[in-house]
């Protein structure tokens, strides 16, 4: 499995602003919900709900939002470039500026994993991190991440 997989380009936002987790959150919400015609009070609530279990800021900067929605018909990823870093209780205390987000159906318990797996595995690597940070635009940061 590769990025390109699990991740469109029409998917990736560069330089989104928001002020903190929750605007974040609320936001990557929105924008899914726009390109999947989707509820995004429903995404957000999904999102939000698992945040409240234990933050997904993974540390090094990223973060890994991500929920499991009962009537989802498909697994949906987001990639998000935030414009400023924002404090999002990650493990190591440093503010977020890199998300891949996800959202799957309720039983889609491997498939999800695996993409959370995926993503991980990407984004441990500082030097793919430092690329997506310097991106300009959303081309760039795919092309970037796509490695």
């Amino acid at each position: 499995m590769n990025i390109s997989d699990i991740l469109s380009k029409d998917m990736v936002v560069a330089d989104l602003q928001a002020a903190s987790k929750r605007q974040v959150i609320e936001r990557i919400a929105a924008f899914i919900a726009q390109k999947k015609h989707l509820d995004a009070n429903k995404i957000f609530e999904a999102i939000w709900e698992r945040e409240q279990l234990g933050s997904t800021g993974y540390g090094a900067g990223v973060a890994f939002p991500h929920a499991r929605i009962d009537d989802l018909n498909e697994i949906i990823t987001a990639f998000v470039q935030l414009k400023t870093p924002v404090d999002y209780e990650a493990v190591d205390g440093k503010p977020v500026d890199i998300l891949a987000v996800l959202v799957s159906p309720e039983k889609s318990g491997e498939d999800h994993l695996q993409s959370l797996a995926l993503f991980s595995r990407v984004l441990k690597n500082s030097e793919t991190c430092q690329k997506i940070r310097q991106a300009k635009g959303a081309k760039e940061i795919y092309q970037n991440i796509k490695i």
